[in-house]
């Protein structure tokens, strides 16, 4: 957890208790108590007025609220039928994710907007990624986040198999089917790769597997190359 994240969910804690004792809060952040007293010590210093002393417990002054997030009845609409498509279509991480963010927004909306959100009438059906073609994509997704290649079998539309070294750039939603945008340096070229045609996939470590951006071989050179439409015509198979 990012560190401002913790220190807005030390005060929603606190807000929501008569007085909440620094092990608490640690047992819900999962951070050591010293870390507690450090991040108190930080929002005092911002001017929030959490009472209290060590040992004892902590409580919000009187009056004090966060400002409500400004969202428009549509804007919170927009948000839960984007959660509910994410816990179908996107991996397990970010689908997690997604429905803990949206639990944390709907927690501070004005009354307006969060009953508008629940109301929302867009539903995704779990009838959408296979588990195998998940896994995939959290792995691809973590690798091209953290610039480090990824080793697979690929197996093309005429029943190919050939074995990839690929730098993943991004990952691409068709509707029906999820690619892969990659510079593979197998073919030393960009290429699209589908994931349900991807088999034995790895991430490679270490330095040999890291990767730096280079002039030539970016997301950025891959969109000005292979922009869709076109980019379907690139697909591997």
């Amino acid at each position: 957890m990012r560190r401002a994240d913790r220190l807005f969910q030390i005060v929603q804690l606190i807000r929501g208790r008569r007085l909440s004792t620094a092990a608490y809060l640690a047992q819900r952040l999962e951070v050591s108590e010293r870390t507690v007293y450090r991040d108190i010590a930080d929002l005092q210093h911002q001017g929030v007025p959490i009472e209290g002393e060590a040992g004892v417990g902590y409580r919000l002054g009187v009056g004090f609220d966060l400002p409500p997030l400004m969202f428009t009845e549509d804007e919170a609409r927009a948000l839960v039928a984007s959660v509910r498509m994410a816990q179908v279509w996107q991996d397990p991480a970010l689908a997690q994710a997604s429905l803990v963010a949206l639990g944390k927004i709907l927690s501070v909306l004005p009354a307006g907007a969060r009953a508008a959100a629940q109301s929302m009438a867009i539903y995704a059906p779990p009838s959408g990624l296979e588990p195998t073609v998940q896994g995939v994509l959290q792995t691809l997704r973590e690798a091209a986040q953290d610039h480090h290649k990824i080793q697979m079998v690929y197996r093309d539309a005429s029943e190919q198999m050939t074995q990839r070294t690929v730098r993943p750039l991004g990952c691409f939603y068709w509707g029906k089917v999820w690619t892969l945008a990659a510079w593979c340096e197998t073919r030393d070229s960009f290429r699209s790769f589908r994931l349900d045609r991807m088999l034995q996939v790895h991430r490679l470590e270490g330095k040999t597997g890291q990767f730096r951006e280079e002039a030539g071989k970016t997301l950025a050179d891959y969109l000005r190359t292979a922009a869709p439409p076109d980019a379907r015509n690139r697909l591997e198979g």
